[in-house]
């Protein structure tokens, strides 16, 4: 005796709604194309206005460390007690002051600390260290 697969005589329960639901989004589509926003457009000579030019991005400031201890404020040396009183001086002048803190690698890392320091006491607050990448040993 032959056995029938019961889905193969059961009839259809389930109706598939994908295709129902691909003509309804393109007829959505076809629609939202074809449909122009009625808006009335009236001729305007509207005035000019002169642009005004974008300042130019502000320069960081670089606090440099070089190998011997040395502190440079942007190539100029300086010992740590002018140091701040520039900085205080700079930030007077530009309240949104940045510094970037490049050191040597060979130095003490105390001459680092001492520089974040004077940037701290100074209230300057946005300070990025400069380094390398790795794989470029200079």
């Amino acid at each position: 005796m032959k056995k029938f697969s019961k889905s193969a005589h059961h009839s259809l329960n389930e109706l598939n709604i994908t295709p129902l639901l691909d003509l309804a989004f393109v007829l959505l589509v076809i629609f939202i194309i074809t449909t122009t926003p009625m808006v009335n457009d009236l001729d305007l000579n509207l005035p000019s206005a002169t642009p005004r030019p974008k300042d130019p991005p502000k320069k960081p400031n670089y606090v440099t460390v070089d190998g011997s201890g040395k502190v440079f404020l942007n190539m100029k040396e300086v010992d740590l007690i002018s140091l701040q009183q520039l900085l205080v001086q700079l930030r007077a002048e530009d309240p949104d002051l940045s510094v970037v803190v490049r050191g040597d690698r060979k130095i003490q890392y105390q001459n680092i600390v001492s520089v974040l320091d004077v940037l701290q006491q100074a209230n300057v607050t946005k300070v990025g260290l400069a380094t390398e990448p790795t794989g470029k040993p200079k």
